[in-house]
């Protein structure tokens, strides 16, 4: 194991939204954050508000060089990383400006553009399983690892199979389909990892107001992160456990 003290967190996403929220948990709870972004500007602005323990870096979960980079830099920085937060997503790639209710009606199964389908999976579900094998090595220097993917209660296909449920409508091949795919890469990690010192779990923020809904949510972001937060910060936490607000245990 390394030989430095300090957690180490990363954060993809953080410069805006959940991510940073659980960034700036975890600068309180005295973590060294990597504040990832595609955009390094963001990064920084958002590093330069949570003060010296938040460190911005450059990340861009579909682009592997920048996932390598950063990863190499850790590496030479602490040897080690104990928190991977996969954060990053994106509910569409279409025409900018539209309303949630005008994105799911042209998500539609029947409809949906198989392009727009490829970017938001290549975000969502491919970009996942690359940050978590590219950092899989520095996971593995800690003592106690985690991995938290920040999932929806849309990607349970249990609860969208249920009548009574009132998303289930907004269940579509594009958004709902790349957290169903996300929640099930994360049992997969976690059935390979259950005998390792890293642990891995999919958490759902509810339906919080951010730019992924086009602030549409009915929960602000401070409400929404209390459970991604809650989770990031555990530490003895169950591996293979999804988990919403109100720490409500999610089937998968």
């Amino acid at each position: 194991m390394h030989s430095d003290q300090k957690l180490i967190a990363l954060v993809t996403g953080a410069n805006t939204g959940v991510g940073f929220q659980i960034a700036k948990a975890l600068v309180e709870d005295h973590y060294l954050v990597y504040i990832a972004s595609r955009n390094i500007d963001r990064a920084k602005t958002a590093a330069e508000s949570l003060g010296e323990n938040a460190v911005a870096i450059e990340l861009d979960v579909t682009k592997q060089h920048t996932i390598d980079e950063a990863a190499a830099k850790i590496l030479k920085e602490h040897g080690k990383l104990d928190l991977l937060v996969n954060n990053a997503g994106i509910s569409h790639a279409g025409k900018p400006g539209r309303t949630m209710q005008e994105v799911l009606a042209a998500n539609k199964p029947s409809i949906a553009p198989i392009e727009e389908m490829r970017t938001v999976w290549d975000t969502n579900v491919f970009g996942v399983v690359s940050v978590t094998q590219t950092f899989l090595p520095l996971l593995k220097n800690a003592d106690n690892a985690r991995i938290v993917n920040v999932s929806s209660g849309l990607g349970s296909l249990t609860l969208n199979m249920n009548p009574e449920n009132p998303y289930r409508s907004a269940y579509d091949v594009v958004y709902g389909a790349s957290k169903a795919a996300m929640n099930a890469i994360t049992v997969a990690f976690a059935l390979e990892l259950e005998n390792t010192n890293i642990k891995i779990s999919a958490v759902s923020p509810g339906f919080t107001a951010t730019a992924l809904n086009n602030f549409e949510g009915t929960d602000t972001v401070e409400e929404g992160s209390k459970e991604p937060v809650r989770v990031a910060l555990e530490k003895d936490g169950i591996s293979g456990l999804f988990t919403g607000p109100g720490q409500e245990v999610f089937p998968w």
